[in-house]
């Protein structure tokens, strides 16, 4: 199974095409300067000369449509086809108090996404811009959502809350979230193997 994954960022896309089956990433890369002009990718794959393509990206649907280009490129792509991507992972900074794992994207969540947008103004926009361009340009691919936030969802509300008034939680939804929750869960994961023992509240 070949996996895209997709970082995108307010003027950066980055990205890795991950394959499943032989455990390596056989293909990385960055686009930079999106929405500000002079654009431009650097792309590697395995094997292969780094290349640095410049290509203006108006928008993260021209940086999104340059890496699948970049991908299937006949002489510095990865794979022959698009429809060898079995998913796409997406990226997403604060996913608030609705989601306690990662989750299939539809409307409803984007839609979700677009209302948590002011606990993380500078993240969320751009997430959400680069989730609906990825999945206009590949329809037929699932798109999966994997929130910063998430992992930290088991916290009870002596914890997150804060020493400030109650009103601020319920109006404005000020209350400790947790960040870096994917790197946290792989950490996790990863040193119940090491340590031969079963994660507990990991998903």
């Amino acid at each position: 199974m070949i996996i895209l994954s997709l970082n995108c960022g307010s003027s950066s896309v980055k990205y890795k095409l991950y394959n499943w089956k032989k455990q390596e990433i056989i293909a990385k890369g960055v686009v930079e300067r999106v929405t500000i002009g002079d654009s431009f990718c650097v792309h590697e794959v395995n094997h292969k000369e780094k290349v640095t393509i410049e290509h203006d990206c108006p928008t993260h649907k021209e940086a999104i449509k340059l890496i699948t280009e970049c991908l299937v490129h006949p002489e510095y792509g990865a794979i022959k086809d698009l429809s060898d991507i079995a998913a796409i992972g997406h990226r997403v900074v604060h996913g608030g108090e609705k989601f306690s794992k990662s989750v299939i994207i539809n409307r409803e969540i984007i839609k979700t996404f677009k209302e948590l947008a002011d606990l993380a103004p500078l993240h969320n926009p751009p997430n959400i811009m680069g989730i609906e361009a990825a999945m206009e340009l590949l329809p037929d691919i699932p798109h999966m959502a994997i929130m910063d936030t998430a992992w930290h969802q088991t916290m009870p509300d002596y914890v997150y809350n804060y020493a400030v008034p109650h009103q601020w939680y319920e109006k404005y939804g000020i209350r400790r979230y947790g960040f870096h929750g994917t790197s946290l869960l792989y950490i996790a994961k990863r040193a119940a193997v090491l340590l031969k023992k079963t994660p507990l509240n990991v998903t």
